[in-house]
Protein backbone atom coordinates (compact mmCIF):
# COMPACT_ATOMS: atom_id res chain seq x y z
CA UNK A 1 0.00 0.00 0.00
CA UNK A 2 3.01 2.36 0.64
CA UNK A 3 6.45 2.57 -1.17
CA UNK A 4 9.44 3.89 0.74
CA UNK A 5 12.77 4.90 -0.65
CA UNK A 6 15.56 6.05 1.48
CA UNK A 7 18.69 8.01 0.02
CA UNK A 8 21.15 10.00 1.36
CA UNK A 9 22.92 6.84 3.45
CA UNK A 10 27.31 6.90 2.74
CA UNK A 11 30.11 6.82 5.31
CA UNK A 12 31.44 9.76 7.61
CA UNK A 13 33.75 10.28 10.04
CA UNK A 14 32.87 10.72 13.77
CA UNK A 15 31.82 14.81 14.50
CA UNK A 16 30.17 14.91 11.16
CA UNK A 17 26.32 14.96 9.60
CA UNK A 18 24.39 13.22 6.92
CA UNK A 19 21.07 13.87 6.11
CA UNK A 20 18.78 10.73 5.31
CA UNK A 21 15.14 11.38 2.79
CA UNK A 22 12.60 8.93 2.50
CA UNK A 23 10.55 9.61 -0.74
CA UNK A 24 6.93 7.71 -0.12
CA UNK A 25 4.15 6.58 -2.61
CA UNK A 26 1.27 8.47 -0.69
CA UNK A 27 1.24 10.58 2.59
CA UNK A 28 0.32 8.70 5.80
CA UNK A 29 -0.37 9.50 9.66
CA UNK A 30 2.72 8.72 11.07
CA UNK A 31 6.77 8.08 9.61
CA UNK A 32 9.60 7.35 11.36
CA UNK A 33 12.92 6.01 11.01
CA UNK A 34 14.58 2.66 12.60
CA UNK A 35 18.06 1.22 12.14
CA UNK A 36 19.98 -1.77 13.48
CA UNK A 37 23.50 -2.84 13.52
CA UNK A 38 24.86 -5.95 12.80
CA UNK A 39 23.70 -8.49 15.98
CA UNK A 40 21.26 -5.56 16.98
CA UNK A 41 17.81 -5.42 16.90
CA UNK A 42 15.94 -2.83 14.87
CA UNK A 43 15.90 0.33 16.79
CA UNK A 44 12.75 2.89 16.82
CA UNK A 45 14.93 5.94 16.61
CA UNK A 46 12.75 8.82 15.31
CA UNK A 47 9.02 9.44 14.49
CA UNK A 48 6.86 12.08 13.44
CA UNK A 49 2.93 12.24 13.24
CA UNK A 50 0.19 14.51 11.17
CA UNK A 51 0.33 16.86 13.82
CA UNK A 52 3.97 17.13 13.91
CA UNK A 53 4.64 15.44 17.27
CA UNK A 54 7.86 14.11 17.35
CA UNK A 55 9.49 11.57 19.21
CA UNK A 56 13.39 10.48 19.94
CA UNK A 57 15.32 7.46 21.44
CA UNK A 58 17.63 8.59 23.83
CA UNK A 59 20.30 7.81 21.73
CA UNK A 60 19.98 10.48 19.52
CA UNK A 61 18.12 13.06 21.78
CA UNK A 62 19.65 16.65 20.67
CA UNK A 63 21.54 15.39 17.68
CA UNK A 64 19.10 14.15 15.32
CA UNK A 65 16.43 15.89 13.77
CA UNK A 66 13.44 14.93 12.37
CA UNK A 67 11.13 16.70 9.53
CA UNK A 68 8.72 16.08 6.82
CA UNK A 69 7.80 17.61 3.19
CA UNK A 70 3.71 17.02 3.33
CA UNK A 71 3.54 18.16 -0.39
CA UNK A 72 6.46 16.46 -1.47
CA UNK A 73 5.88 13.49 0.33
CA UNK A 74 9.07 13.23 1.39
CA UNK A 75 10.58 12.39 4.98
CA UNK A 76 14.15 13.31 6.63
CA UNK A 77 16.59 13.03 8.99
CA UNK A 78 19.32 15.18 9.72
CA UNK A 79 21.86 13.50 11.73
CA UNK A 80 24.12 15.58 13.22
CA UNK A 81 27.34 15.45 15.56
CA UNK A 82 28.00 10.93 14.42
CA UNK A 83 29.38 8.81 16.66
CA UNK A 84 30.65 5.02 16.04
CA UNK A 85 27.65 3.42 17.75
CA UNK A 86 25.29 5.59 15.09
CA UNK A 87 26.76 2.71 13.17
CA UNK A 88 23.82 0.70 11.10
CA UNK A 89 21.50 0.32 8.22
CA UNK A 90 18.41 3.28 8.39
CA UNK A 91 14.83 2.41 7.46
CA UNK A 92 11.75 4.56 6.65
CA UNK A 93 9.13 3.32 8.26
CA UNK A 94 5.11 4.75 7.80
CA UNK A 95 2.14 4.22 9.95
CA UNK A 96 -1.43 4.64 9.85
CA UNK A 97 -2.25 5.19 12.92
CA UNK A 98 -1.27 4.44 16.24
CA UNK A 99 -1.06 1.48 19.31
CA UNK A 100 -0.17 1.91 22.73
CA UNK A 101 1.35 5.82 22.42
CA UNK A 102 3.46 4.69 19.50
CA UNK A 103 3.29 4.76 15.35
CA UNK A 104 1.97 1.27 14.36
CA UNK A 105 4.73 1.25 11.44
CA UNK A 106 3.43 -1.50 8.84
CA UNK A 107 5.47 -0.48 5.95
CA UNK A 108 9.01 0.12 5.35
CA UNK A 109 11.83 0.96 2.76
CA UNK A 110 14.87 -1.07 1.84
CA UNK A 111 17.22 0.33 4.51
CA UNK A 112 20.21 3.04 3.55
CA UNK A 113 23.64 2.31 5.25
CA UNK A 114 25.43 4.26 7.45
CA UNK A 115 28.65 4.06 8.50
CA UNK A 116 30.75 6.47 11.29
CA UNK A 117 34.28 5.69 11.49
CA UNK A 118 36.66 7.44 14.24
Amino acid sequence: QVQLVESGGGAVQAGGSLRLSCAASRYTFCMGWLRQAPGKGRERIASIDSLGRTTFADSVKGRFTISKDNAKITLYLQMNMLKPEDTAMYYCAAAAGYVNGNCAFGYWGQGTQVTVSS
